[in-house]
């Protein structure tokens, strides 16, 4: 008997994708994009998403070819299936774009984000910084008689977590890079 030859989302009625295109539910989604490294590209993608009141909740972009000039946009955001779908169609139509991926829907994938966190406060409140800060592996980059910066790295929610439990203790500042993804496997 032969294998059948059916491609990933092949067809309607696919075991690979699962999700209701007609659902109100709203999801959130990370896009990976490869595109052109020139002026005004980035401009041109934020301009789709701007334009069409949909909302960029984390955004990353750096080069990732130097010979071959381009660049890749990590964008997470949220929509229904219907409005995701219809992203990614728009965003494969502008002419420097090479690949358009939702991770979130194309299998396992690893998602990691940057924060620093500044934490000011004295005694008591100091060496629980500390205590939390060791549990979360958050390192101490800079330290003063008065305050600390920890650089985590993480999911979106552990640094979510990490900042929840520094506002008692005396959060002050903090800086996050957007969330930076990579599909699982070969």
């Amino acid at each position: 008997m032969a294998a059948l030859n059916i491609q990933k989302g092949a067809s309607s009625h696919s075991a690979y994708d699962l999700r209701d295109p007609n659902s109100q539910v709203i999801e959130s989604h990370t896009l990976a994009i490869l595109v052109e490294n020139e002026p005004g590209v980035l401009a041109r993608v934020i301009g789709l998403f701007s334009g069409r009141g949909y909302n960029i909740d984390s955004l990353t972009v750096a080069e990732v070819d130097h010979l071959g000039h381009r660049s890749r946009i990590t964008i997470v955001t949220r929509g229904t299936p219907a409005v995701i779908e219809q992203i990614k169609a728009q965003l494969g139509r502008i002419v420097p774009v090479h690949e358009v991926h939702d991770l979130t829907v194309e299998g396992p994938n690893v998602g990691r984000e940057l924060g620093l966190f500044k934490v000011g406060g004295k005694g008591d409140k100091r060496v629980e910084a500390l205590r939390i800060a060791e549990i979360f592996r958050a390192n101490v980059v800079d330290s003063t008689l008065e305050s600390f910066v920890f650089e985590i790295t993480g999911t979106p929610e552990k640094l979510d977590a990490f900042a929840d439990l520094m506002r008692p203790l005396g959060l002050s500042d903090m800086a996050r890079t957007g969330v930076a993804a990579l599909a699982r496997g070969v």
